[in-house]
């Protein structure tokens, strides 16, 4: 096997690919077996310091309107589906804002995003929001981002108008298994915004969920799905099982079966930013080992409904692993 690691990772390093089959084969590492883990880990680390260096790449989200989503998406607390007790409000005032935009700026986060639940911005909820995107254009000097769900061309457009660089839009698992986690819009319906958001010349996010019931190939399909759509940000995200949620009782990927993972999608996205995001805290006090894995960003600060660690904590483990921030 570090044959195999070693044609792929020398293979990558020259410009080649890593086949799907090969994927799948390193991909079913025992875990147990940590020297061989750890140098997937040190080839997928290698790679990740020939195509995009040592700079982390910090990112804040602010949960700009929570809760009655139409959308029945099986692992989120935020659907109007399910009874989860999460906190419920219209979109914020600009004020509070500014206030954390500022905040997240003077801690040192490189980028900011608006969230809002729901299937996607329609009439005076739009025009809020690029209203909002505006003022922090000439407020703030961090850079803006938006995550706002399904989106139309023309409605990209208003939002590269405003100056937001980024755009983010989960595919959150397979084509295949995409239908298990949601049927209140279609897979294709994502794969249309993130065309909608290239077309309009913003940049895109798009990662996905560990632990909605996946298996090893559903995650690897998934990489090969933003590597064709060719993503140069990639969050990953490992579920939190909310009460409530249809979801409920997953059991949380093991910590080295997240860590092969992030090295997986590494060897198939050298070039991306991977980066932490939500449910990180799964992999306790292996969250270092990640960012000697593949890791190159972070999704920094609190979450969309739940607690994060603290930015400057964030920072000092990043510098620690030998990153620039």
């Amino acid at each position: 096997m570090e044959k195999l690691i070693d044609q792929i990772k020398e293979r990558i390093v020259s410009g080649g690919e890593i086949t799907k089959e090969e994927a799948l084969k390193v991909m079913n590492i025992d875990e147990n077996n940590s020297e061989l883990c750890d140098y997937l880990f040190h080839a997928a680390n290698e790679i990740r310091k020939a195509f995009v260096g040592n700079k982390a790449d910090l990112c804040t989200i602010m949960n700009v309107k929570s809760g009655k989503c139409s959308e029945d998406c099986t692992y989120c607390s935020q659907s109007a589906h399910y009874n989860t007790g999460v906190k419920m409000y219209d979109l914020l005032d600009y004020d509070k804002v500014l206030e954390r935009a500022l905040e997240m700026q003077s801690e040192g986060a490189h980028r900011f995003s608006l969230v809002s639940s729901g299937r996607g911005p329609m009439g005076e909820e739009f025009k809020d929001l690029v209203n909002f995107y505006e003022k922090l254009d000439q407020d703030t000097i961090i850079k803006i981002c938006a995550s706002h769900g399904l989106i139309s061309y023309e409605q990209a457009l208003k939002l590269k108008e405003t100056g937001v660089k980024r755009y983010h839009h989960n595919l959150e698992t397979s084509p295949r298994y995409y239908e298990k986690i949601c049927t209140t819009h279609t897979y294709e319906d994502r794969i249309n915004t993130i065309l909608n958001v290239q077309k309009a010349g913003i940049e895109v996010c798009c990662g996905g969920i560990l632990g909605l019931g996946e298996t090893v190939e559903d995650r690897i399909d998934m990489a090969y799905e933003i590597k064709r759509l060719k993503i140069k940000s990639v969050p990953i995200n490992i579920l939190t099982p909310v009460p409530g949620t249809p979801l409920e009782d997953n059991e949380i990927v093991s910590p080295m079966e997240i860590l092969k993972t992030i090295a997986i999608y590494r060897l198939i996205l050298p070039k991306a930013s991977i980066r932490y995001a939500g449910g990180r805290i799964a992999l306790g006090d292996l969250q270092e080992k990640g960012l000697h894995a593949g890791i190159n960003g972070a999704l920094v600060g609190n979450y969309l409904t739940t607690i994060g660690n603290k930015i400057p904590q964030d920072i000092e483990m990043i510098k620690k692993a030998g990153f620039e921030v």
